[in-house]
């Protein structure tokens, strides 16, 4: 009984250990690129997930090869469709609504996924269910809150950039959507955030379906180069597609790449770390966890370091959503304790 309890201490540990891996480098992965110019993007997304993709191959060849995973490669095409469409949001309807929206959309989808056992998981139960269901309200009202963060200086490539790139990249050329109707592109935007928040908060569910039904390992570690892989399929295509709408003319700006590269790596060892902490913690701990924490952290780099968040108003909401994130964590983490 008390080997057991050690063990189960130790799953805790590892699982909350890296749950905080996750959020910083999360929160701090697109710092290498904040002074760089992305273009429209997609140029940008593609070294991101060029990077991702070695990085998981790195993470294969530690794990010994483990048997690859055509469902988790679905899960990564998703979390890359999920992505792509950030693109027209952010023109759409904006940054922040845009971020709040598809971050929701995330966290209920993944914690959902776990608490009701959706799509063929098994459900995920914790020892206090009223505690963590509280939590997850608490994490989706922080996600609000960060909303109101702005930067001091409105300037180009300030660090709400950053955060949002959390999920998603700068956009800055003109499109179809700017000649949309104010209310057209309210409805359209709104609708394709919802989705892409969908497309995140689903993307560990195929690995996890193989986990639960016994088709693969029971370690989530296994599944990333799977995963990464079809994060890296789904690039390439969407690239592929815009050179060839674009005439073989894409918008490409060379000095993006070493950052972005770095930036691809960054985000590739924090997911990595999430899907340590599935294994070990569930989604039902680990999500409200990852998906807000590094709401935090970012705003931590534009406070601290680039001096972009200023002012009483700022720093009252920040201390809100900080204090609120931090309440939503020791409920979730507590839940199962």
């Amino acid at each position: 009984v008390s080997t057991q309890s050690t063990g189960a201490v130790m799953s805790l540990g590892l699982g909350f250990i890296a749950c905080a891996i996750a959020v910083v480098f999360f929160g701090t992965n697109f710092v290498p690129v904040k002074q760089f110019e992305t273009g429209d993007g997609v140029f940008f997304q593609w070294i991101l997930c060029s990077a991702i993709f070695v990085t998981g191959f790195v993470v294969n060849v530690i794990r010994n090869f483990p048997p690859f995973q055509p469902l988790a490669l679905l899960g990564g095409f998703l979390w890359c469709c999920g992505n792509m469409l950030t693109v027209p949001i952010v023109k759409l309807i904006g940054l922040s609504l845009g971020l709040v929206l598809w971050s929701m959309g995330n966290l209920c989808m993944g914690w959902s996924s776990g608490h009701f056992g959706l799509f063929g998981l098994k459900a995920q139960g914790v020892l206090r269910p009223n505690y963590n269901t509280a939590g997850f309200i608490l994490a989706l009202v922080s996600t609000v809150l960060f909303m109101f963060v702005k930067p001091t200086d409105n300037v180009k490539g300030d660090y709400n950039d950053v955060e949002v790139r959390t999920n998603s990249f700068e956009l800055t050329e003109t499109s179809r959507a700017e000649r949309m109707n104010s209310t057209t592109r309210r409805i359209v935007g709104i609708v394709l955030a919802l989705i892409a928040g969908i497309f995140y908060g689903v993307n560990f569910d195929p690995p996890q379906w193989d986990i639960d039904h016994d088709e693969g390992s029971v370690n989530g570690i296994d599944y990333v180069f799977s995963h990464f892989t079809g994060i890296y399929l789904g690039s390439t295509f969407f690239f592929a597609l815009y050179c060839a709408v674009n005439k073989n003319k894409p918008i490409i700006y060379p000095n993006v790449i070493l950052p972005g590269f770095a930036s691809g790596v960054m985000w590739a060892i924090a997911q990595s770390m999430f899907f340590v902490a599935n294994t070990y913690l569930s989604f039902v701990i680990s999500y409200p966890i990852i998906a807000t924490g590094p709401g935090v952290v970012a705003s931590l780099w534009g406070v601290l370091v680039f001096k972009e968040i200023q002012g009483l108003k700022n720093y009252l909401f920040l201390i809100g959503a900080f204090s609120v994130t931090i309440v939503a964590c020791a409920l979730i983490s507590y839940s199962n304790l």
